[in-house]
């Protein structure tokens, strides 16, 4: 049985209204209370903020500092370098290095400022280094070829140097080849880490070099004649040093001539066109005075 109070509206309808407006007035409380949510939300956010923003700025110093003492520690070394009269190449290598080694560091101590797991870091950059130095082994290897010819010099820019099939003069030195110029013009480049393991003849490295020749003459020729033509010749060229000894002797009795070896002493430059002089001096001199240069012989013997 419905009771009816007096406005005509049962007590079922009066507590459901009351229940939607005791709702309504908690959401108009959270609405009307966000701004101060937020407001506390962000005040309580501001210290970490601060710190963090700090930290950063902080870090940023000490990154501009760091670098200012890594140039300077670099230029320290670059004049030390200098003073040890190394190569330039050297010098410019190390610096590299220098620079690199000590920016990794940089950036390592600054990610343990930071609060960075330093181990996971350097773990990455160890094995980022294994996989490139893995997939460059040739390049590493004439690197490596590169740094001993800079630093032990076995030749130098302006040498005329022979390894193996390849002769030419040293152009240019840097840290995976080596360019070297041909009597022809030819350029030829030579990875540091073959010539490094090579057999290398420095034509140039002394000032002067000593120049052979070796002729054969007939068994019937006047060999005293023959080393008193050898001497004038000598002694007449102008390129040949006169305070060192000119050898003139016999080589070797072959089967078909007498061989006869000539031996004087020139500087490095001059050494091509003494060879080539003396040598045309030599068949002149001889047709001149009658000496015969034999052609190889064969005796043949026929039995009946």
């Amino acid at each position: 049985m419905r009771v009816l109070i007096s406005d005509g509206i049962s007590e079922d309808v009066s507590e459901a209204m009351s229940e939607t407006v005791g709702q309504l007035e908690k959401e108009l409380d959270n609405v009307t209370s966000m701004p101060e949510k937020v407001k506390d939300w962000v005040l309580d956010q501001i210290p970490g903020v601060v710190h963090g923003a700090m930290m950063i700025a902080a870090a940023l110093i000490l990154f501009f500092i760091g670098r200012k003492v890594i140039k300077w520690i670099t230029k320290l070394v670059d004049k030390s370098l200098k003073k040890s009269k190394l190569e330039e190449g050297v010098i410019k290598f190390l610096h590299s290095c220098i620079s690199i080694v000590l920016n990794i560091v940089l950036i390592v101590l600054l990610a343990g400022f930071l609060g960075l797991e330093t181990t996971s870091l350097a773990a990455l950059i160890g094995s980022a280094g294994l996989a490139i130095g893995l997939s460059l082994q040739g390049s590493l290897s004439n690197f490596a070829g590169g740094v001993l010819i800079l630093i032990v010099k076995p030749f130098v820019i302006g040498d005329y140097i022979v390894s193996g099939a390849e002769e030419g003069t040293v152009i240019h030195i840097d840290i995976f080849y080596t360019r070297l110029l041909t009597v022809d013009n030819r350029l030829v480049v030579i990875p540091n880490g073959s010539l490094s393991n090579a057999v290398i003849t420095n034509v140039t490295n002394e000032t002067i070099r000593r120049v052979d020749f070796k002729v054969g003459i007939e068994y019937g020729e006047d060999i005293d004649k023959v080393k008193g033509i050898l001497a004038d010749i000598a002694t007449a060229n102008e390129k040949v040093l006169k305070d060192k000894p000119v050898d003139i002797y016999v080589d070797a009795l072959d089967a078909s001539s007498v061989n006869m070896g000539l031996r004087v002493w020139t500087s490095s430059a001059d050494y091509w066109s003494v060879k080539w002089e003396i040598l045309e001096n030599i068949k002149k001199e001889f047709d001149k005075n009658n000496v015969s240069i034999p052609f190889n012989q064969l005796d043949v013997n026929i039995k009946q």
